[in-house]
């Protein structure tokens, strides 16, 4: 996620941590100690960030795929959503019923959207998405999910998820329809959306980005260089044109200057007064 002063905050899923990154000198700091799996990070209101927390992957279970990250340190936790302070201290929003969550985002009205699949070392279930309100209250808004992934909401509001190995939209009326059904041999995993509505989806094993428009079209791969596993992306910079792609392994960030649409600008998640 793009912080606006010049630097991005990536979680480390095998660390359990998150991290800033100084776009202009590379320099990379801690931010906070989650612990588990912090599995993506989104910005509140006061400079702090909400958490997906999906408990913790023993990487060591993950075979050559994941290279040195197989020696990381397991430190499982609950899963839930997890709220970081501008200070770094962690604690939970909302604990108790979930199983990994993954992604999220925050609409309008300042409620968090969260995907919630099975975690994947485990048996598989049935992949939910759940509203956190400002009210502190959780509840899901759709369920019966394969296995959901990313999310973001479109430039009116609608909710689109990663489904299996497409893109779906979850309407207001609960009823459902597929943006694109088949991404690629690559599937998606986070994505992003620009300002006019199409979606940018990290494409993990292929190793890129894809754009896609709002009726399904494939009109672009972003390839990275090299070998890889691409899982999420987001806009930044001063004009929201630089497109900036986390490579999990072997562990890089990638970035695409003076895009020709700029990102859509996200609704922080508005922290309550302490």
């Amino acid at each position: 996620m793009w912080c606006g002063d010049g630097t991005l905050v990536v979680t480390s899923v095998c660390d359990g941590m998150l991290l800033r990154v100084d776009v202009s000198s590379g320099e990379v700091t801690a931010v906070a100690d989650t612990a588990g799996g912090p599995n993506a990070a989104y910005p509140a209101s006061d400079g702090g960030f909400v958490v997906t927390q999906n408990g913790g992957l023993d990487f060591s279970q993950m075979g050559d795929t994941v290279g040195t990250f197989a020696d990381a340190g397991y430190r499982p936790v609950e899963p839930g959503l997890q709220r970081v302070d501008p200070d770094g201290r962690v604690s939970y929003l909302a604990r108790g019923g979930f199983r990994a969550p993954n992604d999220l985002v925050c609409d309008a009205q300042g409620t968090v959207l969260f995907t919630d699949p099975y975690h994947f070392l485990r048996a598989p279930a049935e992949g939910r998405v759940w509203a956190y309100a400002p009210d502190g209250s959780t509840r899901v808004v759709a369920g019966g999910f394969a296995y959901c992934n990313g999310i973001a909401l479109e430039p009116d509001g609608t909710l689109v998820v990663v489904e299996q190995r497409g893109l779906m939209r979850v309407l207001a009326d609960g009823e459902r329809e597929w943006v694109v059904e088949h991404l690629g041999p690559g599937g998606g995993d986070g994505f992003c959306v620009d300002a006019e509505g199409r979606f940018y989806v990290a494409s993990t094993s292929e190793h890129g980005v894809r754009v896609v428009e709002p009726d399904g079209t494939e009109v672009e791969f972003l390839a990275i260089p090299g070998s890889g596993v691409t899982t999420n992306c987001c806009f930044g910079g001063d004009d929201l044109r630089t497109l900036f792609a986390t490579d999990a392994v072997p562990g890089h960030v990638v970035a695409w200057e003076h895009m020709p649409t700029p990102g859509l600008p996200l609704h922080p998640w508005p922290a309550p007064a302490r």
